[in-house]
């Protein structure tokens, strides 16, 4: 198989990029996922999305990435359930990347990288999958935060750096109470950050601590907590991980594409260029400050002008030769 632009990844910011080549008329073909990463990336696991514009009453996360997947197939893109095994690039062939999957080859003349992010969690009895996660427990205060039943809710985050302290500052406008857990005897958030937090009269740290259990039967209710050897326990609508992303770059880390020291990719100033002609990079894989849907959906939108670009000046080359 052969395309114009091969898609990694199907979140927000692979529905976008897929929509906007395809529309150009260039052949488009998303990987969307299998097993390894999930289709629809993370917000298959999130309940409602009320900060995605154009939805005024909200919208399942779920329901918001089928909805764009099918505006990408009307315009003729193809979508297949696969997980990219092993890319390569070879700047002197005329189809310069090779993407292997469990079927076969797809050979493609640019590469938008969309597979995003994982968030960090901990393996706390109570808080997987399939018990109370999206039932309280959440990575993301900014895009869960404000939802109803959490507000005027004691809530709790864990961590202490500035991520951290970021997040339960913001949970201030909505909650009760927040506490702030983290395992040391002192955050490592930035002093700004964390005097921020210390001076705020709705947060409490709890210091040298960590969350062991979480307890509820159809929602959370409450969190244990070990603090010095003692066990307390704090009765919590909302827990919050924010120990950080891994940014999902596999596939591109044997072919020496240039990184952030924190793991994302490195981009272009203002721009989803990567430092591999013919590769863009798009939402959570290469963004480690806002880490939002609309602004996923955003850079994926930036990736397709750009390799609607990018190919043309290809096929301009081609024809002057």
């Amino acid at each position: 198989m052969e395309c114009d632009v091969l898609i990694i990844g199907s979140g927000p910011a692979a529905w976008t990029a897929a929509i906007y080549t395809s529309r150009a008329r260039l052949s488009t073909v998303v990987a969307a996922g299998s097993l390894r990463f999930m289709k629809g990336g993370q917000l298959m696991t999130t309940t409602d999305v009320e900060n995605f514009p154009g939805f005024p009453d909200g919208i399942l996360g779920h329901e918001l990435m089928h909805k764009m997947e099918v505006q990408a197939q009307r315009f003729g893109t193809q979508v297949l359930a696969i997980d990219i095994d092993r890319l390569e690039y070879d700047k002197q062939s005329p189809v310069h990347f090779k993407a292997a999957h469990e079927r076969g080859v797809i050979q493609a003349r640019s590469v938008i990288l969309a597979t995003g992010a994982q968030a960090n969690r901990l393996p706390i009895p109570g808080a997987g999958d399939n018990e109370l996660w999206n039932k309280g427990i959440s990575a993301c205060a900014v895009c869960d935060g404000p939802l109803p039943f959490f507000r005027n809710q004691d809530l709790a985050v864990i961590g202490g750096g500035d991520s951290a302290c970021e997040e339960a500052h913001f949970l201030t406008h909505y909650a009760k109470k927040v506490y702030l857990i983290h395992r040391r005897d002192s955050l490592r958030a930035s002093k700004i950050m964390a005097e921020r937090v210390k001076n705020d009269p709705k947060i409490e740290i709890i210091y040298n601590a960590e969350v062991i259990e979480a307890l509820g039967k159809d929602f959370l209710e409450a969190i244990k907590i070990k603090q010095n050897g003692d066990i307390i326990t704090k009765e919590v609508r909302g827990l919050f991980f924010a120990i950080g992303h891994t940014p999902l770059t596999e596939l591109v880390d044997q072919m020496g594409v240039e990184k952030h020291s924190n793991g994302y990719l490195k981009t272009q100033p203002d721009s989803t260029k990567t430092s591999i002609e013919g590769l863009f990079a798009a939402g959570d894989v290469q963004d480690f400050r806002y880490r939002q849907a609309v602004t996923a959906a955003g850079s994926g939108c930036m990736a397709a002008l750009e390799a609607e670009k990018y190919l043309g000046n290809l096929k301009a080359a081609s024809h002057s030769v």
